[in-house]
């Protein structure tokens, strides 16, 4: 029997702050208890690839609902040439 899709995350939410020195973006989900370790191991793997986020805290209530906080280093791009530069 094939198991549910992983698209079960009742809520994200997404802020940044500053850890260390360093510019990071911090995530926010909330799982339901219908979920199985399979299936958040699965959803967690999936942001950890595609999306660059790394596990900070999993947190699991009496209920079986989580609460997983992920982060990721914001890299900010800059510009490699002067668009005016004096002559």
């Amino acid at each position: 029997m094939p198991e549910p899709p992983t698209t079960h995350i009742t809520s994200w939410s997404l802020r940044q702050e500053f850890v260390g020195g360093v510019e990071v973006e911090v995530g926010r989900m909330s799982l339901p208890w219908s979920m199985s370790h399979r299936q958040v191991q699965r959803v967690l793997t999936e942001q950890a690839e595609q999306g660059g986020w790394e596990l900070m805290r999993l947190r699991r209530y009496r209920d079986g609902s989580r609460q997983v906080w992920l982060r990721r280093k914001v890299i900010k791009a800059r510009p490699t040439y002067l668009v005016n530069r004096p002559d």
